[in-house]
């Protein structure tokens, strides 16, 4: 028989109560704390849905807009200030529209923009086109060409924000595009992440020019043949081929300046520039021979 045992049966005799070891507690981590709450302005209205105008007539003023889906590092600046040189097209630098957004602050504001009927994507939809519209008016031409390359990402929501959208789709060989956006920066931009940075763009180019109707167009060829090029392209845009396209370089096309269209000396030219030699095959990284395949440069 234990002295414990002997001591608590002794205990229980005189007092009714026994000693028990106390179970040490162990540590609890504490609860986690809940995210923190987004701003009003921050947070989008419930339900939000990517749709069309639900009222074309009061919900657009751009008719017919065109949009020139590229990679980077493709020539769409070249084609941009080409394009910028007809009488009748309007293509302005890249403008990012697609990257501004709506921040409702207060419920009455909230509450009121869904009496009206407006999903949040709705509200944003109508400053995207009342940004563009302005540029194109005072322009005093008739038709707008867009040409951010990361429009790419969101050639879905531009297609449903303007369904009699018309777009071009520049491609350009994929080591082309490449070799040009490492040598922009080649120490920030080292091959091992050009391939992977540029094949995203290239990636969902080409799943836009699948699904949606348009007019292809290859760099090389526009170098080659710009006024060949530029017929073509004019016939789709259902405009007369002005010769003033291929002397870019006497207008005015707004500073060509890093982060919103090219700004290196090519561009600067104001003349076309013949493209880079094509690389041979045994030079392009075997994540590109998908792509290059499908767009025909293997």
């Amino acid at each position: 028989m234990s002295w414990r045992y002997r001591a608590n049966a002794t205990l229980e005799g005189l007092t009714g109560y026994t000693l028990t070891r106390r179970l040490r507690k162990e540590p609890q981590e504490p609860a986690p704390k809940p995210p923190p709450k987004l701003p009003l302005e921050l947070q989008r209205l419930p339900g939000d849905t990517i749709r069309g105008p639900v009222d074309p007539i009061h919900d657009r003023l751009l008719r017919e807009p065109v949009f020139l889906l590229s990679s980077v590092r493709s020539g769409s600046t070249l084609l941009r200030v080409m394009l910028n040189s007809h009488s009748k097209v309007h293509s302005p630098i890249e403008t990012h529209f697609r990257r501004m957004t709506v921040g409702l602050g207060t419920e009455p504001l909230r509450q009121a923009m869904e009496a009206l009927g407006h999903a949040h994507s709705d509200i944003e939809h109508l400053m995207w086109d009342r940004l563009l519209h302005r540029e194109l008016s005072r322009s005093g031409k008739p038709i707008m060409a867009e040409k951010t390359p990361s429009n790419v990402f969101a050639w879905r929501r531009i297609a449903t924000c303007w369904p009699d959208a018309r777009f071009i789709f520049l491609l350009r060989h994929p080591m082309s595009i490449v070799q040009s956006w490492h040598e922009a920066d080649p120490e920030k931009r080292p091959m091992t992440t050009a391939v992977p940075r540029t094949l995203t763009y290239m990636t969902h180019l080409e799943e836009a020019r699948t699904r949606l109707e348009g007019h292809t167009l290859r760099y090389e060829a526009l170098v080659a043949d710009p006024e060949a090029e530029l017929r073509r392209l004019c016939l789709f845009l259902g405009i007369e081929w002005e010769p003033a396209m291929l002397n870019y370089g006497r207008q005015d096309h707004g500073d060509f300046v890093k982060g919103i269209g090219d700004w290196r000396d090519k561009i600067r030219a104001g003349t076309v520039v013949a493209g880079r030699p094509l690389p041979a095959r045994d030079e392009i990284p075997g994540e590109l021979h998908e792509i290059c395949r499908q767009w025909d440069y293997l």
